[in-house]
């Protein structure tokens, strides 16, 4: 893919993926629209893309809001007259204990913004994409929406939500020039993950992730799920009969 003045708007852009996404494809020469809530660091980061030669937008705004979001991704076509690609990567861990305690306002925030963000990003840039016949939508997923994990019931379920939502739009759009690419991360070393006690398994550098997120998104991959030792793990898992699969994943503690 020739990412040169292909427009992409890029939610949770602020820090960890989203920030690290949007340096190589400033660096690539794409036009980026960058979404979070907290301004000041959507400005530096800003700055950082022009200096590579990008143009960079910024847009604070909060993914539960879908108004807001709606008006930014218009804000973006009518400067540019189209968004190519967007990629919904705004997401919280819910490591809280109000959330590992199921209290339900908890619970609602993370699937508010890591679900239904997304849904309102899709929303804020799918219709004009069809219109127009031609964009890419991008899902930030994780693998830890294939099965249910320990300390992680909101986490695991807002992200297996937004893979099943990806993939039903994907079906939904075919043959209307769409393409939706679900990317499912293990874990990565951002501020996400930062200050757990337990190691990680197949722990990677965010240098080391970035090249297989460009890479699945430059092909169009319908999914793209990495490491590959981890990613091999947990799909063998996905047909694990349930009292094995308690007695293994219970045991981890990578959450703590």
């Amino acid at each position: 893919m020739n990412w040169k003045d292909k427009v992409v708007f890029l939610t949770g852009a602020s820090s960890g993926i989203g920030e690290a996404l949007a340096l190589a494809l400033a660096e690539r020469g794409a036009i980026l629209g960058l979404v979070a809530r907290r301004r000041a660091h959507l400005s530096d980061l800003a700055k950082q893309c022009e200096a590579m030669g990008a143009t960079a937008f910024v847009y604070s705004c909060d993914v539960t809001n879908a108004k807001s979001l709606a008006d930014a991704a218009g804000g973006m076509r009518k400067e540019f007259g189209h968004i190519d690609i967007m990629i919904a990567n705004a997401g919280v861990s819910g490591a809280d204990q109000a959330t590992r305690n199921y209290e339900p306002e908890a619970v609602k925030n993370v699937i508010d913004i890591n679900l239904l963000g997304a849904v309102n990003a899709v929303h804020a840039v799918l219709p004009a994409m069809i219109e127009r016949g031609s964009g890419q939508l991008v899902a930030i997923s994780s693998l830890a929406g294939i099965r249910g994990l320990p300390k992680s019931a909101a986490y695991s379920a807002s992200k297996a939500g937004m893979t099943a939502f990806f993939e039903s739009v994907r079906l939904d759009t075919l043959g209307k020039g769409i393409d939706v690419t679900i990317i499912q991360p293990g874990f990565i070393l951002t501020p996400l993950t930062a200050g757990r006690a337990q190691n990680m398994p197949f722990l990677m550098r965010l240098d080391d992730a970035v090249p297989h997120f460009i890479r699945a998104i430059e092909k169009k991959k319908r999914f793209a799920s990495f490491p590959f030792q981890l990613a091999w793990i947990v799909r063998i898992g996905k047909v694990f009969p349930a009292w094995l699969y308690d007695r293994i994943a219970s045991r981890a503690r990578y959450r703590e």
